[in-house]
């Protein structure tokens, strides 16, 4: 038995300058941070020749004796990526692939790379191909542009792989930087209680918001871009206040960059989302923003402490719902690679689920 598990993010400023038809004309930058919310791989070796694949989230199952021959987009269905992965490595392996979130899909902390980067780090590690962050990250965008054919940009991959606070740069000529933000101890604790995650009360597919902002790029012009431009030097001007101390200005910031992206597509923001950050900006919230592509999923708001019971107050009357986090260190990371090893040896999740889990697995039978 094998479990990995891969950190979310929430993404500061920068977003959109991280899709490659951006970066590869102008260079791209990003501010964020993998929070304490994970997705969980947990390998378990068949002797059938199967692969199943079992999603507790989006609960489905699905099983195949023979990937090598299949078209990812016509069978893979919800379970596109990791199959996308599995075909990817191109190995005859014979596993079941139970897969759990702690955040729903489509929420805007960049769930589908954390998918896609945990699945690879587990494999990779199962079948002894290690992989270094820098290569995960890379392999696991590869992933989705080049298989998958998605319009993702860079950064998701990136800070599930990594973890930690980070300056993202994207080079034209298609390479990346990581550079951790390094701040006082103190100053880390205030931001962490500063910033505030509420569930907009609804997902919503980036795919048709990320598109949008590629053919905006592609043109190399018009308001779209200069708006990522924009956003581009936010992301860089976030870092110096951080790296400054200067909290509150970094709040500011986020709002600035929330104005800037809406200029980017119509349906990065709607009603709903404009009266909600409304209502929070009136509560004391300094600035925040849709954490992903846009048009639904988390909003993050920074807000000093003694102004966030009214925040609360009022979204709570609305059935708004508040999400706490932390921020995540380690990154994509295995934390079991033994079947007898000691519960208290890992940071696993609570032991119930992976033992629910292996129950769950050594229950089920492929077909035939």
């Amino acid at each position: 038995m094998l479990i990995a598990r891969s950190p979310f993010r929430v993404s500061f400023g920068g977003g959109g300058t991280d899709l490659p038809a951006y970066f590869e004309a102008y260079g791209g930058a990003v501010l964020s941070a993998a929070i304490d919310k994970y997705f969980y791989t947990i390998v378990g070796k068949r002797a059938d020749g199967h692969i199943q694949i079992i999603s507790s989230d989006l609960r489905v199952s699905q099983t195949w004796n023979d990937i090598r021959q299949m078209s990812v987009k016509e069978s893979g269905g919800p379970l596109e990526i990791p199959l996308a992965v599995l075909k990817d490595l191109d190995c005859e392996v014979a596993v079941d692939l139970f897969l759990a979130s702690e955040v729903p899909p489509g929420t805007g902390l960049g769930s589908s790379a954390s998918v896609c980067v945990n699945v690879l780090q587990a494999m990779a590690t199962f079948l002894q191909r290690p992989l270094s962050k820098y290569d995960l990250a890379e392999k696991a965008f590869s992933i989705a542009t080049d298989v998958l054919g998605k319009p993702v940009g860079k950064q998701d991959e990136f800070a599930a792989a990594f973890g930690g606070l980070n300056f993202m740069t994207f080079e034209r000529d298609g390479s990346s930087r990581v550079e951790p933000i390094r701040l006082k101890t103190e100053v880390l604790s205030a931001l962490q209680q500063k910033l505030m995650l509420f569930f907009t009360g609804s997902a919503r597919d980036s795919w048709s918001i990320l598109k949008d902002q590629e053919e905006s790029s592609r043109k190399r012009q018009g308001a779209a871009v200069e708006a990522l431009h924009e956003i581009r030097e936010l992301a860089y001007r976030m870092r110096l206040a951080l790296e400054q101390d200067h909290l509150e200005q970094f709040g500011l910031l986020l709002h600035e960059g929330w104005e800037n992206k809406k200029k980017i597509s119509s349906r990065i923001s709607n009603p709903a989302i404009d009266r909600m950050y409304t209502v929070a900006r009136n509560m004391g919230a300094a600035g925040g923003k849709i954490t992903g592509a846009g048009g639904g999923g988390f909003m993050l708001l920074y807000c000093d402490e003694e102004r966030q019971p009214a925040v609360r107050q009022a979204f709570a009357a609305e059935s708004i719902h508040e999400m706490r986090f932390g921020f995540d260190f380690g990154g994509s990371k295995v934390l079991v690679n033994d079947p007898f090893v000691d519960r208290e040896e890992t940071c696993a999740p609570p032991w119930t689920f992976v033992t629910a889990a292996k129950q769950q697995l050594a229950g089920r039978k492929a077909p035939g």
